[in-house]
């Protein structure tokens, strides 16, 4: 009696050991952290390298384009904190000044380096009904 449940107890060690491993490099591998500009000023030396959505806001007049190229320079603010950024590739059309915008990518050397296709912007005002119109179904 006393094999058999050793026999089960092991059996169960190494399926909980193994299906911990598999969780821990799944996870590991897509973790991906969400941070405002601010909250990664506070500490730099904590983000740097690691993948990064960072959310904040383009600061007006610091949206700089390479002449006859796709490589962009622009400030993304929160909060009175200001992060340099750098882009290389197609921004969406709601990529304005002041817009809010979420980048995916990594921080190095104080500076944000955004993965292709890593820019999302939205214009809440682009969206917002205008004053004296009716909304649909109202």
């Amino acid at each position: 009696m006393k094999r058999k449940a050793l026999k089960v107890g092991l059996t169960v060690l190494m399926l909980v050991l193994a299906l911990g491993g598999l969780l821990y490099s799944a996870l590991s591998e897509g973790t991906e952290y969400y941070a405002h500009v601010d909250e990664i000023l506070a500490d730099p030396g904590r983000w740097q390298g690691k993948d990064l959505q960072l959310h904040g806001f383009v600061v007006k007049d610091s949206v700089l384009r390479k002449r006859d190229s796709l490589e962009y320079r622009f400030k993304v603010q929160s909060r009175g904190a200001v992060l340099e950024a750098t882009y290389d590739g197609i921004v969406p059309d709601t990529f304005t000044d002041e817009c809010e915008v979420v980048l995916k990518g990594r921080l190095r050397d104080g500076e944000f380096h955004v993965a292709p296709n890593g820019v999302m912007a939205k214009c809440p005002s682009k969206y917002e009904a205008k004053r004296g119109l009716a909304r649909p179904g109202a």
